[in-house]
């Protein structure tokens, strides 16, 4: 009996185990990915007392440290808490890289806040600190300070050489601008030199970087007065006129004064000075009538349309030939202009010499002479014509005139002028051409030669050279 239920026994245990087996999960051959890994792994237990140590090492750490006096370590497990104030925002960065670096920590819970209170390390014991190395550093900067200015020194006395510097300058202007570059050289030179001693050189970079933007917002401000003074430059190294030359710089006219670093004083021909800044002098353009003492006039006369113009341009040329203050060469001339309805129009063209003749006296008596010699040449300047048109029905002028008088006298009595209003006899065209002195007047020449034999500054800050070629 106890033999037939064993096997009995055996196969109810099995039937028992085949559902917990169903169940089962089965293994699975891919594994699931697993987290990385960190670079240092965590040791599953820790040594006894291991937290006390590193609690005491960060607190010993901290308090060599003044930033960190008034920090509190606590760790746990491994854990570093970090909590109180610090004077500036970088040292809690800095705290927690230092609890970072001690071996066993796991990790750093950063608490730490800067210190805002009045009486904080930063507010107080930074500015004392401050004081403090500023006051040891001040026989060094006393030092750099007196380099600074002997260095200044020696700039301002090396361009107060003036002798030198006009010299070799072609001017005035130019001396004293290669005086005041040498001077700013010396000083800036000398402040980096300082700087270097007291370690500041830093500060520098940042001076030279401000000045820099600086420099530009003032260039935008002043391009007018930086264009002024480069075109004086430019001037005074060009010389375009000297001084009592007659110019006319666009529409301004008159005799030269002086050029001076910032304009160009003209005496205009009624007397009055006149500035013009150098900039508009520079961009200008600039007639100058003394550098070539020969100088052409011009007018023009009309004619009959009946005359002969060749005849008349003939008699023209030989009557301007016949003025002593006419030059010989370049020969006058005479030029058929226009044609007109009622006239023909003649150009007389002549030249002067302006040291002995004034070109207004000398035109003004050219016409004259001209008008004259053809007038009594049998030539008619005519007079404008105007036609008028009457009204049938409106009596003519003279009708109403010969109907107030006598039957006897004849209308073109009425119309003729009086005898006060005929033309007087004409005068001798020789006596017209010689009836006035032709000769330049030298009044404006003389108030600019007085001008700049009083104005004693003036010479000095003239940039006119009389030895340098004009251009």
């Amino acid at each position: 009996m106890a033999s037939l239920l064993r096997p009995l026994v055996w196969f109810a245990l099995l039937l028992a185990a085949a559902p917990a087996a169903a169940i089962l999960p089965t293994a699975d051959p891919s594994p699931e990915p697993t987290a990385t890994a960190s670079p240092t792994p965590i040791a599953t237990d820790t040594e006894q007392g291991a937290d006390d140590r590193i609690a005491r090492r960060l607190s010993g750490i901290f308090a060599a440290l003044p930033a960190f006096e008034k920090v509190r370590v606590t760790v746990r497990e491994g854990v570093v808490t970090l909590a109180g104030p610090v004077p500036v925002e970088d040292d809690i960065a800095r705290a927690e890289a230092i609890a970072g670096r001690i071996a066993g920590v796991v990790t750093v819970e950063n608490d730490l806040e800067r210190d805002v209170s009045i009486d904080g390390a930063a507010a107080v014991g930074g500015i004392a600190a401050k004081v403090a190395g500023f006051a040891k550093m001040l026989p060094l900067i006393g030092l750099a300070l007196a380099i600074w200015l002997g260095i200044a020194l020696l700039g301002y006395l090396i361009a107060g050489l003036g002798r030198i510097w006009h010299r070799l300058a072609p001017n005035s202007f130019l001396a004293e601008l290669i005086a005041s570059a040498i001077r700013f050289v010396f000083v800036v030179g000398g402040l980096a030199i300082a700087l270097d001693i007291v370690g500041a050189t830093a500060l520098l970079g940042a001076v030279l970087g401000g000045a820099g933007l600086v420099g530009v917002a003032l260039g935008f401000a002043m391009r007018d007065t930086i264009e002024n003074y480069v075109a004086s430059l430019m001037l005074s190294l060009r010389q375009p006129f000297r001084a009592n030359d007659h110019v006319v710089i666009d529409d301004s006219e008159g005799r030269v004064i002086r050029l001076t670093s910032r304009a160009t004083v003209l005496m205009t021909l009624d007397g009055n000075h006149l500035r013009i800044p150098n900039s508009n002098v520079f961009k200008a353009t600039i007639l100058n009538y003394t550098r070539n003492p020969k100088r052409r006039f011009d007018f023009m006369l009309g004619i009959d349309a009946d005359d002969d113009p060749d005849a008349a341009r003939k008699l023209g040329r030989e009557t301007l030939a016949s003025l002593d203050f006419v030059l010989a060469e370049p020969p006058p001339e005479a030029r058929t202009e226009e044609v007109g309805d009622s006239n023909i129009v003649l150009k007389f063209l002549g030249w002067i010499d302006q040291g002995e003749a004034d070109w207004y006296k000398a035109s003004s008596r050219a016409i004259a002479a001209v008008k004259s010699a053809l007038e009594h040449g049998g030539f008619a300047l005519p007079e404008p014509i105007h036609r008028l048109r009457f009204d049938e029905r409106t009596p003519l002028p003279f009708e109403q005139v010969s109907s107030t008088r006598e039957p006897d006298r004849d209308a073109s009595d009425a119309i003729s002028p009086p005898p006060a209003a005929r033309r007087a006899p004409k005068a001798p065209a020789t006596d017209v051409a010689h009836a006035e002195d032709v000769r330049p007047n030298a009044e404006i020449a003389e108030m600019v030669d007085d001008e700049r034999r009083k104005s004693g500054e003036g010479q000095e800050n003239d940039l006119l050279d009389s030895s340098k070629p004009v251009e």
